[in-house]
């Protein structure tokens, strides 16, 4: 089988709804070279029958995968052709996310139990592309709860010419919980991914779930392909600035400052800004830049109190910095007066 990966899939950052819009990931991109960002979902109704621009992105987001939501085969190569004629790197089918809207349109965590259908998908958008089509799924739902369950959905997707499962080690309860509730309480089960790769060592697997640091990333690259990160990165992204130096093993002879991504996302918010987005769009993915950093919570409070509302000021990071480095030079005097 002839192999149409051509992106590096060892660090990726996790598509997430309402979060990893073409601000978000211009943002993290400027932290990261390497690590391959995602769309958040977008559905096949959504391109087809949307009156907005769904799939926009910024030439400097690559590589960059759209993540596609929908089950109709016709629909989903439809969506995969014009995905491409826009220039993404890859189309990746939803088949993890466990919300109702989702189950109620017969696509995401729900199609688990029909492979058959995601395998139709796979075959019909592969006619139509030469990018990668990958698959994002659960390690199962509901009562689907054994090795054999994986395997049986993997299998005839396997066949129809997917070589890379991202794999969310956690099941999806469609009955009992709800969307967030299946991001924490289902248990992780990372050894059931394992175990994936083992039984499929041609297949690039990459492991999703619950993982919160580059040193647990590197872990799990002892027995898998890939990792990805999603929420940490989200809540914590200045994570990204180490990726490529630990993860991808790139050397880049001056690290960046998180004042040096405040300067270049402020370029952007200038320009953004003359074409009529509101500051507050992009600024409220960067609440977590200083995360764990003295003058932290005063940057998120200075840009949720002067960024939201009325407020549409272009120079809103650049003011909140400000405030932060009075914070960090107040911390460090203090330090050198009591020794």
């Amino acid at each position: 089988m002839h192999s149409k990966l051509n992106i590096d899939h060892r660090f990726s950052v996790a598509p997430m709804l309402d979060w990893t819009d073409r601000h978000c990931r211009f943002f993290l991109r400027l932290l990261s070279k390497q690590a391959v960002l995602y769309t958040e979902m977008v559905t096949t109704g959504a391109i087809i029958y949307g009156k907005g621009d769904y799939l926009s992105f910024n030439k400097e987001e690559h590589p960059v995968v759209l993540q596609l939501g929908g089950s109709d085969p016709t629909d989903m190569a439809r969506c995969a052709k014009i995905a491409q004629e826009k220039g993404y790197d890859e189309i990746n089918i939803n088949v993890g996310c466990p919300s109702d809207r989702v189950k109620n349109g017969s696509f995401g965590a729900c199609l688990m139990s029909t492979p058959s259908i995601v395998a139709d998908c796979l075959s019909a958008m592969q006619k139509e592309v030469d990018i990668p089509v990958t698959i994002k799924c659960r390690i199962g739902i509901d009562d689907m709860d054994d090795d054999k369950g994986l395997s049986d959905f993997i299998l005839p997707i396997k066949d129809a010419g997917c070589e890379h499962f991202i794999v969310h080690a956690r099941k999806a309860w469609l009955q009992g919980l709800s969307p967030k509730q299946n991001r924490d309480v289902p248990p992780l089960n990372y050894s059931r991914v394992y175990r994936l790769k083992d039984d499929n060592p041609n297949l690039f697997i990459s492991i999703n779930g619950g993982i919160n640091s580059l040193e647990e990333a590197q872990c799990h690259l002892e027995y898998v392909d890939g990792v990805m990160l999603g929420r940490e990165i989200y809540a914590n992204p200045f994570i990204l600035n180490d990726v490529d130096n630990h993860i991808f093993k790139t050397h880049h002879p001056k690290p960046r400052t998180r004042l040096d991504i405040i300067e270049d996302m402020t370029a952007y918010i200038h320009q953004e800004h003359a074409k009529g987005t509101r500051v507050w769009h992009i600024a409220r993915h960067i609440l977590g830049l200083f995360q764990g950093q003295i003058g932290g919570k005063i940057w998120r409070r200075y840009l949720s109190q002067n960024g939201t509302g009325k407020h549409n000021n272009p120079n809103l990071l650049l003011d909140a910095y400000e405030q932060v480095s009075i914070a960090q030079h107040k911390a460090e005097n203090f330090k050198l007066k009591t020794g």
